[in-house]
């Protein structure tokens, strides 16, 4: 896939590095890719995208995350 960004001065400071995690990291912020899949979009490692998150205050777990494995975790102890 490419993308055409307009040609602004503004656009050329950030770089294309900058430019990939931030899509990645909004994507990832919006629901439409996994952290793995966006990591990969922006050409990262999963452990930079996480780092990459944290900066940008954007959580990587969230409290339903915890919600649903403390579901499964009671599941599966009861078994």
């Amino acid at each position: 896939m490419t993308i055409t960004l307009p040609d602004d001065p503004a656009l050329a400071s950030l770089g294309e590095e900058e430019i990939r995690i931030d899509l990645a990291c909004g994507a990832y912020a919006a629901g439409h890719l996994s952290r793995q899949l966006a990591a990969d979009v922006a050409g990262i490692s999963r452990y930079d995208f996480d780092q990459a998150l944290f900066a940008r205050r954007i959580p990587s777990y969230t409290e339903e995350m915890l919600a649903q494995d403390l579901e499964t975790l009671r599941v599966l102890g009861s078994r």
